[in-house]
């Protein structure tokens, strides 16, 4: 086996307990480790800014919510080399000592600059930028794009299927359709950022102290020899349940819970029956009717069944009495937007602007800072600045670390952020809140300075590859 391939006989993760791919240093590109090397040989290790940032939208969202900033930060504060992973390398026979030697003492010391979690973001908007050492800033590029992509991806999907249930509950049922258990808890977590009232998984609630919501499956009611023995014994274990009522019929299971009802008398606490298949609108309505007649005003209808915001709003439109949606597959994966054009690029080093002038891929020098522009609290504008720049507006973007330590540990907790998400999209124009592209997209413009930098950067680089 080529030494440079990965032995999985003595690095499986099975074996060896101490890898961790989550929080290990090795979670980053080649290349950000050859570049390092080469950086260090050349003595590159001034101060480099990096910003992370999308050039377009995905073709059928209107915004992103930006999320994963606390996994961010919290990485870039325990970032170590440790003797496993640094013997690995060396194994590799690829890198020299001096670098080796370097990693075994790396410690990200730089700065950051971000907008809250749970902000709304547009094009070419600084959501992190990293100001550090240039091998500093390099090496976590994997790893913020990461957290920042999967997590802004989430949140934006969540959030559109919370917009569309006006005010109904929703809850993440994702979890076993979600692309591995990373990706699953950080759908939990941003699916209650987004304002989801909670998850069905444990973990999650454990991990994010956030709401873990479920009952029962329909295999619970198969077990049983009836369903009505099921729904007794269930409501004895647990009386505020939700019953699901559609294993055989679902009407049939609505009678079954009235039924319940007036067997138990004040003993009955069941709150809700759940709908998982069929017409959803005509069951509910059906549902509704038999309920209220028997005087179970109180039960709430829940529904699921493979629902987006795209059915949640046709439900609604049906005029369907459902109170309450757990939203799956499509919430886990967002399969209508499954990624944003996220970049990681460099804008500065050692005091100088930087920039790429491929085609399409142009990005603005220079650190920046973005003004958001209210009108009556309604967002109505913003103004991508220098970040020496002050303007009209809320400076969006904020220091969350200096020198390698958060400014204040407990400025990102998750019941602010989702206080600061439940903001930012009511301050939203209500255009930008449709589920198709809207016609006309949010007001973004460039300032005159840095407009004006971009412009001599650009001349001066022209002008050196014509010489």
């Amino acid at each position: 086996m080529d030494n440079h391939c990965f032995n999985f006989k003595r690095y499986s993760l099975l074996d060896n307990h101490c890898f961790n791919p989550h929080h290990s240093a090795l979670f980053t590109d080649l290349y950000e480790l050859t570049m390092l090397q080469a950086y260090y040989a050349e003595g590159m290790t001034a101060t480099a800014v990096f910003e992370l940032f999308f050039r377009e939208l995905p073709a059928r969202r209107n915004y992103i919510m930006a999320a994963g900033l606390d996994d961010v930060l919290s990485y870039l504060e325990e970032l170590r080399f440790t003797d496993d992973e640094l013997a690995w390398l060396e194994q590799r026979g690829q890198f020299s000592e001096a670098l080796l030697e370097a990693l075994r003492h790396f410690r990200f010391t730089g700065d950051v600059y971000a907008v809250p979690e749970g902000t709304i973001v547009f094009e070419n908007e600084p959501v992190v930028q990293v100001v550090a050492p240039l091998p500093e800033a390099q090496l976590v590029e994997t790893y913020v794009l990461n957290q920042i992509h999967l997590q802004s991806v989430a949140a934006t999907k969540a959030a559109r299927v919370v917009t569309a249930a006006q005010g109904r509950n929703v809850v993440d049922f994702g979890s076993r359709r979600s692309h591995g258990t990373d990706a699953a808890l950080k759908v939990a977590c941003t699916s209650y950022l987004a304002g989801a009232i909670g998850t069905s998984n444990v973990a999650a609630g454990r991990l994010y102290a956030i709401p873990a919501l479920g009952t029962m499956a329909h295999s619970y009611i198969q077990a049983h020899t009836d369903e009505m023995a099921a729904f007794k014994a269930f409501a004895r274990e647990f009386p505020e349940t939700t019953l699901l009522v559609d294993t055989y019929d679902t009407l049939a299971g609505v009678h079954k819970t009235i039924d319940l009802a007036r067997q138990l008398g004040d003993a009955f606490k069941v709150q809700a029956i759940r709908l998982d298949s069929g017409d959803l609108a005509e069951l509910a309505r059906s549902s509704r009717k038999l309920l209220d007649e028997a005087g179970l005003e109180h039960i709430k209808i829940i529904a699921s069944s493979g629902l987006d915001e795209y059915k949640i709003t046709r439900l609604l439109e049906r005029g369907a009495p459902i109170d309450g949606f757990g939203v799956g597959t499509e919430l886990a994966v967002s399969a209508d937007a499954p990624d944003i054009d996220f970049s990681y690029k460099l804008v500065a080093y050692d005091g100088q602007p930087r920039m790429k002038l491929s085609s399409s891929k142009v990005n603005r020098p220079g650190r920046k800072q973005v003004f958001r522009v209210r009108d009556d609290g309604r967002m109505v504008g913003d103004i991508i600045a220098r970040c020496d720049e002050t303007l009209e507006g809320e400076a969006l973007l904020a220091p969350v670390m200096q020198n390698g330590k958060r400014l204040d540990p407990g400025q990102d907790s998750l019941a602010k952020a989702r206080e600061h998400a439940r903001a930012q999209l009511e301050a939203l124009p209500s255009a930008l809140k449709t589920l198709e592209r809207a016609k006309a997209g949010y007001p973004v413009k460039i300032s005159a300075a840095l407009t004006t930098l971009t412009e001599e950067l650009q001349r001066a680089l022209e002008c050196k590859l014509r010489s």
